[in-house]
């Protein structure tokens, strides 16, 4: 019951988030500024979710420093952790089919994120393009999910290279982004349904590199992502150990 009561709570609270970004989206189309109304919005589902969430080295999330964030991908809930972490001054990347998601979907092209076409890989790399473009024109960041497709609780999944490419033709750097295994620690059918750790990595450089180094770097922020997330994950399942020791 409390499980069903959370997820209708929230979904209306994402839509009436959503078509605030809606409403300043068709006054101010296609503006970078419009994302963070929404989202800082929006972030605030997790409090219904009954979601604790905790964010780590924050200072790095740096508006003024345009670069490439990249964050695991694991389920829809992921909306909740990345409203919560996105700084200003930054645009996403989503599939162009999310254009047809209610209410999000419109907030979402209408704030001036990036759809790509990912069934087309020649769009889908001019995308890419695009982005790399807006990084050094119009000095904004670009929020990237690398493993392109949700993991649904199967681990990290294997990096594409597109991110990594569109940082080294802006030579801005890779922040990663990791964020707990959630889909095994949540239960919302509790009242404290569990937390989210979020931590912000060290800035990988790209300077002087060439889109011949993209396997490279893809590799060194995927096993830097894997090795944090698992150590996220054992911390939280050592303070549920702790906690339910507690309560016996």
């Amino acid at each position: 019951m409390l499980y069903l009561f959370r997820i209708i709570i929230t979904a209306i609270w994402v839509g009436i988030s959503c078509t605030a970004g809606i409403i300043v989206g068709i006054v101010r189309p296609f503006d970078p500024r419009n994302i963070k109304i929404s989202t800082d919005l929006i972030a605030w589902g997790h409090k219904f979710l009954g979601i604790e969430i905790e964010l780590r080295n924050k200072e790095i999330l740096n508006p003024a420093r345009p670069c490439v964030f990249i964050s695991n991908h694991q389920h829809n809930l992921d909306i909740f952790p990345g409203c919560y972490t996105l700084p200003g001054n930054t645009v996403t990347i989503g599939k162009r089919s999310i254009i047809l998601i209610p209410f999000f979907g419109q907030f979402f092209w209408l704030s001036g994120n990036i759809l790509i076409d990912r069934k087309n890989k020649k769009r889908a790399f001019e995308a890419m393009d695009v982005a790399a473009n807006a990084i050094k024109e119009k000095k904004l960041s670009v929020w990237i999910m690398p493993e392109g497709t949700r993991s649904k609780g199967r681990g990290i999944l294997p990096f594409k290279k597109g991110p990594f490419i569109t940082a080294i033709k802006a030579q801005v750097p890779i922040v990663p982004i990791a964020i707990s295994s959630y889909t095994k620690h949540l239960n919302l059918g509790k009242w404290h349904a569990g937390k989210i750790l979020i931590q912000v990595l060290p800035p990988i450089s790209t300077i002087g590199l060439t889109p011949e180094d993209a396997n490279q770097i893809k590799d060194q922020a995927y096993h830097l992502m894997k090795e944090t997330i698992l150590k996220l994950d054992n911390e939280i399942e050592k303070n549920l150990e702790k906690n339910t020791k507690k309560l016996i």
